[in-house]
């Protein structure tokens, strides 16, 4: 007998059938794909080089994930990039961030002496409200707010910021409601500075740095680390699939039937409450729990009866944002781009960081508007990494391979699809980090090209949305994805989510499937079962 059924094998449905079957449940999980991980996979995208295709970084991975499942005995290893972020500028200079404060703060005065003077309290503020999203991140959302005024106290996490001082408290709402612009202009004057904090403001959000609640996505990417080190990032030793391997070890070893090419056709439903699901193929596999590690769109769109679902709670899953922008390319490359504004061939610091090519937050806020407008941006922002420079496994000796992160494209174009488009946006990728490293285009062997729709076929990523859903202030915390069904359960009994489209959200942590495997267990327990309808 089963007693939960996991959909989908990416690295949160992974993570809770860890929990889960750790707990003592047999625990089965239908992967539709031929390989685990989700989006966290390792593949070879050109004949001899391997690379994350789709997630491509490591930072917001919780310790107690990697702790738990022992992912470090299973094979993993993470390795520190040696700066954080090197960004190009149009007049031909560059700016450094990571290597220490010290270093930062003197990169920062090549442009501002009070903008660098400015560093640290902004690097400090970041660290205080992360304390608080950390305690927010594991937390459980609660499933029935009291009313609006309970609403209004779980969205600030009124608990989390009782013990914080007054200036805590004003920086969190700063960062939960105002815009990235807004509040980077309250501490900073000089355009590259910004630009490189920024960046992390429509990172997988199809927004203008100048959008209300964009602040908000900027503080997401912050509250990781590697290795025990706050606010750091790195690389997976063998790409980010080597993250979700390890997890399917650890989810062996615990019990957990893991069944890849076993694509989910519908959950089943009898007497009012999950039972089962039924695969394309037809087998019938049945199970008082089902969990669904697929965006909330997917689940009740797709993948349930229309009948099964709350008219009103239909509704709303209907109207919930998703779409983030994103134009995700791998690139083989016989040598390593040499920059204008930093030249050389050898690998080097600037090689092994996130290169970010978009100089300021007026440019990022008319990359959007492009692509409102015209489909994609005209000058898009685009992020480079090339972990070959710190895992030499995935490239051929003496080549390489670079992830190419890029925003903003519209996830549906009018008048085109993106089979169409493909191509040509690709060329306008490439043509745009030779337009700050020139011999690129010439350096190309190969390249993958993933559209917002390939992501989505590939990867179930509804909209090519790598978040699962927007994360604005609307479709978060108590509200993700529908107010009153926030805390990892279903509108009908049996059905859980243990997805990015739940609380925390987006990005490769782990804790949304860890949070709905506490939530899971703790309606095993009758009391807690009674404390539930009571409550």
């Amino acid at each position: 007998m089963t007693d939960a059924i996991i959909i989908g094998g990416g690295h949160n449905g992974l993570v809770c059938a860890y929990y889960l079957a750790r707990a003592g449940l047999a625990v089965t999980l239908c992967e539709r794909r031929g390989v685990l991980g989700g989006a966290a996979v390792t593949e070879e995208f050109h004949p001899g080089f391997r690379n994350s295709v789709a997630s491509y970084t490591v930072s917001l991975l919780h310790p107690d994930v990697i702790r738990d499942m022992d992912l470090h005995a299973r094979g993993l290893e993470i390795r520190e990039r040696p700066i954080a972020n090197f960004l190009p500028t149009e007049d031909g200079r560059y700016l450094k961030l990571g290597g220490g404060l010290a270093r930062s703060v003197a990169e920062v005065a090549k442009f501002s002496a009070r903008d660098a003077e400015r560093l640290p309290a902004y690097y400090a503020m970041l660290d205080r409200v992360g304390d608080v999203l950390r305690r927010f991140v594991t937390a459980i959302p609660p499933s029935q707010p009291d009313g609006l005024a309970g609403f209004a106290r779980a969205m600030i996490s009124a608990d989390a910021l009782r013990r914080e001082t007054l200036e805590t408290q004003r920086d969190v709402l700063d960062l939960f409601t105002k815009s990235a612009r807004d509040v980077l202009d309250g501490w900073f004057e000089s355009a590259p500075i910004k630009a490189a904090l920024g960046f992390d403001s429509v990172v997988g959000n199809y927004a203008s740095p100048d959008t209300p609640g964009s602040a908000y996505v900027l503080l997401h990417h912050t509250f990781g680390g590697v290795n025990g080190k706050r606010g750091e990032w790195g690389h997976a030793v063998g790409g980010m699939g080597a993250i979700t391997q390890a997890m399917a070890a650890a989810c062996r070893a615990a019990g957990v039937d893991l069944r890849v090419s076993s694509p989910v056709a519908q959950v089943l439903t009898r007497r009012g409450r999950a039972a089962g699901v039924r695969l394309v193929d037809g087998t019938l596999l049945a199970a008082p729990r089902v969990v669904a590690n697929v965006n909330p769109k997917l689940l009740f769109g797709q993948l349930m009866a229309p009948e099964d679902v709350p008219a009103d709670f239909s509704r709303r899953i209907a109207a919930y944002r998703c779409g983030s922008g994103t134009f995700r390319m791998n690139v083989a490359l016989r040598e390593l781009p040499d920059f204008t504004c930093l030249p050389g061939r050898a690998v080097a610091e600037h090689h092994q960081s996130g290169i970010i090519l978009a100089p300021s937050l007026d440019y990022m806020d008319r990359a959007f508007r492009d692509a409102r407008e015209f489909g994609w941006s005209r000058a898009p922002i685009v992020e480079m990494l090339i972990p070959s420079t710190v895992d030499a496994s995935l490239a051929p000796p003496g080549q390489h391979v670079a992830s190419l992160f890029c925003q903003h494209v519209a996830p549906t174009l009018r008048g085109r699809t993106w089979a169409e488009a493909r191509a040509e946006v690709a060329a306008l990728m490439l043509d745009t980090v030779t337009r700050f490293a020139p011999n690129f285009r010439e350096a190309v062997i190969g390249t993958m090209a993933l559209t917002p729709a390939d992501l989505e076929t590939i990867f179930g990523l509804v909209g090519g949305d790598i978040m699962h859903g927007a994360m604005s202030l609307d479709q978060l915390w108590v509200s993700r994805p529908v107010l009153g069904n926030a805390a990892y359960a279903g509108p009908l009994p049996g059905l859980y989510l243990c997805g990015a489209g739940t609380h925390p959200g987006g990005g490769v942590s782990g804790l949304p499937g860890r949070n709905a495997a506490k939530r899971i267990l703790a309606d095993r327990n009758p009391m807690t079962r009674w404390l539930r309808r009571v409550g």
